[in-house]
């Protein structure tokens, strides 16, 4: 038998992978790295632009809240008053309406006595005359 040679398969050549530029990467990695610089300098500039604001806005509230905490003061003291007066009325309010009192508030606003009372009048005694 005679055996008819196989056929060979085409001679792979190494593949070639194209030859990157060195310096064409290096100035792709500069470019990506200024990217990146610029992103944190405007990053940076406007988180000062926003601080700088929040911190004049803290400024001008300064005098505001002082007068707030004068006024504040101002108010609990006339409270505090309110309060006492308020107390005073309750307990001439309490005073005014309980039965058992009445007889004694009629006594003093009217001048009116009891008539089941006694009345007592003093009288001061005269000087008597010395006799020789």
């Amino acid at each position: 038998m005679s055996a008819l040679p196989l056929p060979k398969p085409p001679a792979q050549q190494p593949k070639r992978t194209p030859r990157s530029n060195p310096h064409a990467t290096q100035k792709r990695q500069q470019r990506h790295y200024q990217a990146l610089a610029f992103e944190a300098t405007l990053k940076i500039g406007v988180n000062i632009v926003i601080s700088g604001a929040a911190i004049a806005a803290l400024i001008q509230l300064l005098p505001y809240r002082a007068a707030q905490q004068t006024k504040l003061k101002e108010i609990q003291s006339e409270v505090s008053t309110t309060h006492e007066r308020v107390g005073k009325v309750k307990a001439d309010f309490n005073r005014y309406f309980d039965p058992r009192q009445a007889k004694s508030i009629i006594q003093e606003q009217t001048n009116l006595a009891d008539p089941h009372q006694k009345s007592v009048v003093w009288e001061p005694e005269l000087p008597t005359a010395e006799q020789p």
